[in-house]
């Protein structure tokens, strides 16, 4: 039959026959472990794509070497993005220490003393890299929200945008706390006390490790709304857990003010104790919420599935 006598609609199914025909006679001409599918020639390759119902491609398979390489890409933009902001804080490190670091320490009329050669040019570069990695925070989180955003379905970016910023504000609202009310606290308790002619005048970096290391553990503290919401989206603890094991709550919050408190005084430590026990009752009502959400999307799981 001559080709050119088939009507071009009928033309196409011939074509794919063909190819179908030509890729099979090539893969059973080879070994198989010689069998390479990019030796196919394209014509002969099939070519799958993932549609929506107008007919719109939704969604892009990637291969390992293809996730490594954006990845690559992705933590070299955070790093340039540190470096700059870093860069930034160095052009306006007076302001850094003199209005935001030692400030607390300066109200109090606290002393600080520098005991090592290089002590104020290292305190100088971790204050930089500090201060630029907080601005450059939201741009760490754009990038990695864009790594795994792909691989998500728009219900669950929707879950995960909003627990981002809820995650964010919670660690900033616990490092504020920590900033403006226990570090004063706290330093203002510890220079009160003296011994003899002891004097207290503080050595720089231990004052530095002081203030960041209480500010960091204070923002780590007040994400217990987030990790009983993602807890209780395991399944793993419950709303009614919460509130039965409410007595033990305040012996380890009270325990762990004494812990983060750097200050045997009760007073201190009743003012990181509150705040952590109204982040347990909210912890309670989060947890409620995310049970929720959790036995909601089973039960539309279990609508979904096909029955037998």
């Amino acid at each position: 039959m001559d080709p050119q006598s088939i009507p071009p609609d009928n033309q196409k199914p011939i074509q794919l026959e063909a190819d179908a025909a030509a890729q099979t006679a090539f893969r059973e001409s080879l070994p198989p472990a010689e069998w390479d599918p990019s030796a196919v020639p394209q014509s002969a390759q099939p070519q799958q794509s993932l549609q929506n119902g107008s007919g719109e491609e939704v969604r892009h398979e990637m291969g390992f070497f293809d996730h490594l390489e954006e990845l690559r890409g992705r933590i070299f933009k955070a790093v340039i993005a540190l470096v700059v902001m870093s860069a930034l804080c160095g052009i306006f490190l007076d302001f850094l220490m003199s209005d935001v670091l030692l400030a607390p320490a300066t109200r109090l009329g606290i002393k600080l003393q520098n005991l090592e050669v290089m002590g104020q040019f290292t305190l100088a570069i971790q204050v930089s890299v500090f201060s630029g990695l907080i601005l450059s925070i939201p741009f760490i989180l754009w990038q990695l929200w864009g790594f795994i955003r792909p691989g998500l379905y728009p219900k669950e970016q929707r879950y995960v945008g909003w627990i981002t910023v809820a995650t964010v504000f919670c660690f900033l609202l616990g490092v504020s706390f920590a900033y403006f009310i226990m570090v004063p606290t706290s330093l203002g308790f510890t220079s009160t006390i003296k011994w003899g002619n002891i004097e207290n005048q503080f050595a720089v970096s231990s004052y530095f490790s002081f203030v960041l290391g209480f500010c960091l553990a204070c923002g780590a503290v007040f994400e217990m709304p987030m990790l009983s919401y993602a807890l209780s989206r395991f399944g793993i603890i419950n709303p009614g857990m919460l509130r039965k094991y409410r007595r033990h709550g305040v012996v380890v919050i009270l325990i762990l003010a004494a812990i983060i408190t750097p200050t045997p005084d009760p007073i201190n430590q009743m003012l990181l104790a509150v705040p952590l026990y109204a982040l347990y009752e909210i912890s309670i009502l989060v947890s409620k919420t995310a049970k929720r959400q959790r036995d909601e999307a089973a039960q539309l799981e279990q609508t979904e599935s096909p029955q037998p």
